[in-house]
C-alpha cells in the first residue's frame, strides 16, 4: 500500500461570521483550520489512505487546533516538526459566488523556518506530495528544493499560487519553473488551476490553461499535468499530448476553500491509491471537489461520499478522453 507524505503549510483561515450583523464596531470571525498542503493530507486521510504530514506545526493554541484537525482525519504526524514560531494566518474575502481571496500573514510563523534535518529519506512505496507557499516562500522555499534532489519516491507538486504573496508573475514564475524541472526529473505530476497558469501567463506564457500545461509535460518531462477547470472540472496531459477530460460534479457552492486541494488528493486516491486510469481519477478529483464546496471551508469527504456521488452520477459529468495537438 502506498504512504502519502504531504508536505507543505498548515494556516488559520480567518472567516468572516456573516450572522454578525454589527460591522461598524466589531465583528466576529472563525478560526478555521486549513492550509493548501493540509488540506489535500485531510482529504487523502478521509478517502481512507495512509497519510503523514511532513509540516512545521507551531505549539501555540492553533497549532494544537491543526494537530487535532490533522489527526481526526487518521493521517500521522511522526514526520512533523515542532515549532515554537506562531501560527500562519489568512484572512478569507469571500465574494457573492462564494470564490475565496487571500490575505497572508506569515512573518516569521512555523511554516517557513524548514532546515535539512527536519525533512526525512523517502522510500519507494512513498509518494510525496508537495505544495503552494512552501514552495515559494524564502527561507524554507530553497531547503525544500534541494531535498527534493535526493526524494526517490514518486512525486507530485501542486503550484497553487497565491498572488497576494508575490504579486509579480515573473518573480513567482522564476520560483515556480525551478520545481517544474524537479518534478520532471523524477517524471512527476504538476497540478495548477486554469487561474495558476493565467496569472504566469503574464510572465510571458500563452495560450489555453491546458495548452500550457501540455508543454510544460513535453519541456519538462513530466509524467502528466492537471489541471483543474472550477466549475468546468479537470483535465489530465499526458507525455505525448493526449488530454483526459471530466465535466465537473453540480452543487451548492458554499464557497470553494480548499477544493483544488481536495480534487488533487481524490485524483491521487484514485491514480496512485487505487489504480484507476485517468478518466476515473479525474473524476475522483471532480466529485470530491463539488462536495467540499458545498461546505464551509475545506472539509473533505470520504471515501463513502465519493463513491456515493460517482454512483448517482454515472451520465453527461464525464466527458471523455481527446486527443491534444
Amino acid at each position: 500500500m502506498t504512504r502519502f507524505v504531504v508536505c507543505g503549510e498548515t494556516l488559520i483561515d480567518l472567516v468572516q461570521d456573516r450572522s454578525d450583523t454589527d460591522d461598524s464596531f466589531r465583528s466576529s470571525w472563525l478560526a478555521l483550520s486549513a492550509g493548501g498542503p493540509m488540506n489535500s493530507a485531510v482529504a487523502l486521510g478521509r478517502l481512507g489512505n495512509d497519510t503523514q504530514f511532513l509540516g512545521r506545526l507551531s505549539t501555540d493554541s492553533f497549532g494544537v487546533q491543526l494537530r487535532h484537525h490533522i489527526t481526526r482525519a487518521g493521517v500521522g504526524l511522526d514526520l512533523a516538526t515542532e515549532s515554537s514560531q506562531a501560527t500562519s494566518i489568512a484572512v478569507v474575502s469571500l465574494d457573492a459566488e462564494g470564490v475565496a481571496s487571500y490575505t497572508f500573514h506569515f512573518n516569521g510563523t512555523a511554516n517557513f523556518g524548514w532546515q535539512s534535518d527536519d525533512l526525512p529519506a523517502l522510500g519507494a512505496d512513498d509518494w510525496l506530495h508537495i505544495a503552494s507557499l512552501s514552495c515559494v516562500v524564502s527561507p524554507g522555499a530553497e531547503v525544500l528544493l534541494d531535498w527534493m534532489s535526493t526524494v526517490r519516491s514518486g512525486v507530485s507538486y501542486d503550484v497553487n499560487v497565491r498572488p497576494t504573496v508575490i504579486s509579480d508573475p515573473e518573480v513567482y514564475w522564476s520560483k515556480v519553473q525551478p520545481w517544474l524541472v524537479a518534478v520532471g526529473r523524477r517524471a512527476g505530476i504538476v497540478k495548477a488551476s486554469d487561474e495558476d497558469i493565467r496569472f504566469l501567463a503574464r510572465a510571458g506564457l500563452s495560450g489555453d490553461p491546458v495548452e500550457v500545461a501540455a508543454g510544460w509535460v513535453e519541456q519538462y518531462g513530466l509524467g502528466l499535468a492537471v489541471v483543474t477547470l472550477g466549475a468546468g472540472g479537470g483535465a489530465a496531459v499526458a507525455p505525448g499530448g493526449g488530454v483526459t477530460r471530466v465535466a465537473g460534479f453540480p452543487t451548492t457552492v458554499v464557497d470553494t476553500v480548499g477544493a483544488g486541494d481536495t480534487f488533487m488528493a481524490g485524483f491521487l486516491d484514485g491514480h496512485v491509491g487505487r489504480g484507476l486510469d485517468l478518466e476515473q481519477s479525474l473524476r475522483r478529483g471532480a466529485a470530491a471537489a463539488s462536495i467540499v464546496c458545498s461546505r464551509q471551508g475545506a472539509q473533505p469527504p470520504t471515501a463513502a461520499e465519493v463513491d456515493d456521488l460517482l454512483a448517482r452520477d454515472q451520465g453527461p459529468a464525464a466527458a471523455g478522453a481527446t486527443s491534444s495537438r
